[in-house]
């Protein structure tokens, strides 16, 4: 079995070693949750699948327990981490921080190339019937508007905390999308969002980028 990893927009954000491919490998089934939560993690059995060693799946683990993904403990194994609803509250409240200055920083400095792809994803994501989509194709379109903004913003520190709590984030949306009534809503929100940053509109991308990180909150919790 070959690497089924989320489709990246920059050609130099592919994983380079053997290491750092089975981590976004591993780390897309932990967020998609097809490693279900506080399931034990078998290293020989992820190794055969993605076609590696067991070092580099080790060495991945190493990094995804960095990244709350996992969880090992001495003479037990390492577990999928649980999807902790409590989480919600201090996710968010680093979110709605921290995008808005994202989709910020990517409206004012984004350069042209940048804007323009952008611009494509929401053309692309318009044209896209999201309530048509199974429910992996439709989290992978908001992992990838999700990366695509962070990436434009330019500050890789920025860009690697967003990532980390915004994977975080997915695995709830995960667990509780199939109780969502209006769950592609949010995905086509990205639209607005994504012709902001494009169209050099900080205010109007900073305001949208909040909005939808106090949505996605509201939501979930509308569920519970």
């Amino acid at each position: 079995m070959g690497f089924v990893t989320l489709a990246r927009d920059e050609p130099d954000q592919l994983p380079a070693s053997l290491a750092d491919r089975a981590y976004a490998a591993i780390q897309d089934q932990l967020i998609m949750l097809d490693i279900p939560p506080m399931s034990a993690i078998d290293d020989a059995a992820l190794s055969a699948s993605l076609g590696v060693g067991r070092t580099p799946v080790r060495e991945a683990l190493k990094r995804l327990e960095t990244d709350r993904l996992v969880v090992s403990y001495p003479r037990r194994g390492t577990f999928a981490t649980a999807v902790d609803i409590t989480d919600l509250a201090y996710i968010s409240e680093i979110r709605v921080q921290l995008e808005p200055l994202a989709a910020r920083r990517a409206a004012d400095s984004a350069a042209g190339p940048v804007r323009t792809r952008l611009a494509e994803l929401a053309d692309d994501l318009q044209d896209t019937d999201a309530r048509a989509l199974d429910r992996d194709t439709l989290m992978k379109w908001d992992l990838r508007v999700h990366r695509a903004i962070y990436r434009a913003a330019g500050n890789p520190h920025l860009e690697d905390t967003l990532v980390r709590y915004n994977n975080l984030a997915t695995r709830i949306f995960c667990l509780f999308l199939d109780r969502m009534p209006h769950f592609d809503q949010h995905v086509e929100e990205h639209v607005g969002l994504l012709r902001a940053i494009a169209g050099g509109k900080a205010k109007t991308a900073e305001r949208l980028a909040r909005e939808h990180v106090t949505g996605f909150e509201k939501a979930v919790r509308a569920v519970i």
